[in-house]
């Protein structure tokens, strides 16, 4: 039974060839995948060139079939209208919200006042080692205390020297 199926499917797979030789005559087309764009599919829109090569291998009765119908037997195939897909850039991220500056400032003000070191030093924006060192520096020339800026100070100096730490320090 095994050496009976085997000249079968040859002659399944030249039948099919020439099927899709012919096809792709008749579209006017150069390869096997520009009779994709003929063949409708029931999600919608036309056969996609990986289904086209599956089927090519695992069901070449069903492929024979569809290219008959939609392209050999038909008077004029037709091409079919692609699948309405969503622009490129539609799909947001829901799980992250997206705050004006204004609104961080907002919120970076509540914290303060309300002594939240923790939520002021996750949306407080970060400072570079170099800016911090000189807006401490001024501080200090104008004799102004600023506990903010020393604890940005602290942290990024803690980065430098410790980068495994402050990642830790974060999650």
């Amino acid at each position: 039974m095994h050496q009976t199926s085997a000249p079968n499917k040859m002659k399944n797979m030249n039948e099919i060839e020439d099927i899709i030789s012919k096809a792709i005559k008749k579209v006017g087309g150069r390869k096997e995948n520009d009779l994709c764009r003929f063949i409708p599919m029931t999600s919608g829109g036309y056969m996609h060139h990986f289904t086209l090569k599956k089927l090519k291998i695992r069901s070449p009765d069903q492929l024979g079939t569809l290219i008959e119908k939609f392209i050999i037997n038909a008077d004029k195939p037709s091409s079919v209208t692609p699948k309405s897909r969503a622009p490129r850039g539609s799909r947001k991220k829901r799980d992250s919200l997206q705050f004006t500056r204004n609104q961080l400032e907002r919120m970076l003000t509540i914290a303060r006042m309300a002594g939240d070191k923790e939520m002021v030093s996750v949306l407080a924006p970060k400072k570079s080692l170099a800016s911090c060192k000189r807006e401490l520096i001024s501080s200090i020339r104008h004799n102004k205390v600023d506990s903010e800026l020393w604890n940005a100070y602290v942290e990024c100096m803690n980065t430098i020297n410790n980068p495994q730490a402050s990642e830790l320090a974060s999650v």
